[in-house]
């Protein structure tokens, strides 16, 4: 079993910067791929980043491709989400979760396990 406990949600104004956290548990964290998830209201949950075991590869959805920064440190159980440039159509509950497949998986399916989410609301 792995726990996942996400932090950093908040409310910030457009074009603003916030940095999400996600401590995990219970489980070789390196062993684990790392992702970030996001869910508006009406939507489907949508991939938004992953990053291999180590580090050395990084996914990121078109939409936040050079906005958003993913990093693990192994060293402390944490993977983080550095999103600037912050957008309303970025508004949604954020998810980290883990798997232990592939790291280009971007279907929410393949990620067995998950953080309860943290709100992110951006202001016009």
């Amino acid at each position: 079993q792995v726990q996942l406990v996400e932090s950093g949600g908040g409310l910030v104004q457009a074009g603003g910067s916030l940095r999400l956290s996600c401590a995990a548990s219970g489980r070789t964290f390196s062993s684990l791929v790392m992702g970030w998830f996001r869910q508006a209201p009406g939507k489907e949950r949508e991939f938004v980043a992953a990053i291999s075991r180590r580090g050395s590869n990084t996914y990121y959805t078109d939409l936040v491709k050079g906005r958003f920064t993913i990093s693990r440190d192994n060293a402390k159980n944490t993977v983080a989400l550095q999103m600037a440039s912050l957008k309303p159509e970025d508004t949604a509950v954020y998810y980290c979760a883990a798997q232990s497949g592939l790291a280009s998986s971007r279907r929410p399916d393949d990620y067995n396990y998950w953080g309860q989410g943290t709100q992110v609301t951006v202001s016009s």
